[in-house]
């Protein structure tokens, strides 16, 4: 969700190719919504082990990091922490839309309607403590270091953007860009034919990249304004103006200068305005993140995956050769720097 700034943002075509060499943070919450959405069996439901638990995350997790890996981008996974209370609202509403899908879930189901039980089951998704903590064991035995952060996890990605230590950020929320990301990469993960929810229309999706300097500068806005704009259009911490797009509040911002003096032009308030500014300026970050890759652990990813998931041993094999490729390639590459 978070804040809809696409009509104001230049985004550019590029392939994982073109990003090779790239050590990106990528947003894990919004990955893993993804991945729970989209990886599915045809009528609509999540993949699942013999147990009954859940694996279209580990899927996603396992076999899309190693494609971005394949290509050169050394991926850096940021996973929530506890949210802000300025988010009380947005996770409210989230709730209440879940439980209105689950409701026609079951609707569609006495109904017989496939088409539309397929539609919403893709809707309801959830990541839990045991999704969160799946992610994290299968990247610590794949060898890549992944970061908790205090408070919003793209918040913390996109702090590590703005500070230089990875090249951008993997998320498809525009927030990052409030967040001081200096680039934001969109579809690194999930892109090719994709359909479109409800209807039967499918869309090609292909990797992109926003460059946040051009976006100030096309545009001609500081940072800060560019945070003012967005909470005019409405962030995941605050409702927007109503009728207000983003290029309705780029000319606002233009004019004015800043939200304070579009909202005492326009005689309305927001609420917590001083905090929610203050959050995408400087929000709540580790501080001290260090950046390390480890050899994989093969025989720890072949109980995880095949004994505990019944993931296909001779499926996951070639895979785990590629990681080693990975971990070989980049030795090599530490040992030339030092000689």
């Amino acid at each position: 969700m978070g804040v809809n700034i696409s009509d104001i943002v230049q985004k550019h075509g590029t392939s994982l190719k073109d990003q090779s060499g790239s050590v990106v943070s990528v947003d894990a919450y919004n990955i893993l919504y993804q991945f729970l959405s989209s990886i599915r069996e045809y009528d609509g439901s999540p993949l699942k082990d013999a147990r009954g638990h859940i694996t279209s995350h580990i899927s996603g997790i396992f076999y899309r990091t190693i494609t971005l890996m394949e290509q050169g981008i050394k991926p850096v996974y940021v996973f929530d922490g506890k949210p802000s209370y300025l988010k009380n609202r947005t996770l409210e509403e989230r709730r209440l839309i879940k439980e209105k899908n689950v409701l026609e879930l079951q609707a569609a189901v006495e109904a017989g309607d496939e088409e539309r039980v397929r539609s919403l089951s893709s809707r309801i998704n959830y990541v839990t403590r045991e999704v969160a903590d799946d992610a994290r064991k299968i990247l610590s035995y794949m060898g890549l270091p992944y970061v908790d952060a205090p408070s919003e996890g793209e918040a913390q990605a996109s702090v590590m953007s703005r500070n230089g230590l990875v090249s951008g950020v993997v998320s498809q929320d525009y927030d990052c860009l409030l967040f001081g990301a200096r680039r934001v990469f969109r579809n690194f993960t999930m892109y090719g034919r994709r359909k479109v929810p409800g209807r039967n229309l499918y869309v090609n999706v292909t990797p992109e990249y926003i460059d946040l300097n051009e976006v100030l500068e096309t545009n001609h806005i500081t940072h800060e304004q560019l945070i003012d704009l967005g909470i005019l259009v409405g962030t995941d911490f605050n409702r927007g103006l109503e009728r207000v797009g983003a290029k309705t509040a780029l000319n606002l911002i233009r004019k004015y200068g800043t939200v304070y003096a579009v909202l005492k032009e326009k005689g309305q308030k927001i609420e917590n305005l001083d905090e929610i500014r203050e959050f995408f300026r400087s929000p709540p970050v580790n501080s001290e993140v260090r950046i390390i890759f480890a050899r994989p652990q093969p025989d720890r990813l072949f109980q995880f995956l095949c004994d505990e998931h019944d993931f296909s041993r001779q499926r996951i094999e070639p895979y785990l050769e590629k990681l080693e490729t990975f971990f070989s390639r980049e030795k090599q590459s530490s040992l030339d720097t030092f000689f």
